[in-house]
């Protein structure tokens, strides 16, 4: 299990005082304004920043770190993701995940017959849609429903699936 959660990857500097648009990877760009510090993957090394302010412009989020105050500062870090610790992450409610928890888990029906292997999960408005790869090689699009999603057990590595008819001949 990743103790970090990406929650945005810096797409450009914003004006010359060290500010950066962030595309937010998180249901709620919102949760921006409660965030402290965050975590920044280099590629090379992880560097703790200290958040000092936050603004919302389209779906960007403009965030200013302390010690950062020019745009040289913050140009090379086009395209970096920023993350956090699991302890800074929203609370989940009951039968609610992490993307990334899900990502991996194998899967099998109520029978315990081996299906494929979470891939992927769809985020379509209305529920979420798992994708997963058959052992076949095939594709199976799961609509994230307590019809469909029998159990899921993350530290198991499993998640156990009824496939509603019909699902499969797609």
């Amino acid at each position: 299990m990743e103790q970090l959660l990406r929650v945005g990857v810096i797409t450009s500097p914003h004006g010359i005082r060290g500010e950066v648009k962030v595309f937010p990877t998180t249901d709620d760009p919102k949760r921006f304004k409660k965030l402290k510090k965050v975590i920044l993957d280099t590629g090379k090394e992880r560097l703790p920043l200290d958040v000092e302010s936050v603004k919302f412009f389209k779906n960007m989020v403009i965030l200013k770190f302390k010690g950062y105050d020019n745009i040289n500062d913050v140009e090379t870090y086009r395209q970096k993701d920023l993350l956090i610790t699991r302890e800074q992450a929203v609370k989940l409610e009951p039968d609610e995940y992490f993307i990334t928890d899900l990502i991996g888990l194998q899967v099998e029906d109520e029978d315990g017959n081996a299906i494929g292997t979470m891939k992927d999960v769809l985020e379509t408005g209305a529920n979420d849609v798992y994708v997963v790869e058959l052992n076949n090689g095939k594709e199976l699009l799961l609509p994230a429903i307590k019809d469909c999603i029998l159990q899921v057990d993350i530290e198991g590595g499993k998640m156990t699936v009824h496939v509603l008819d019909g699902l499969m001949d797609l």
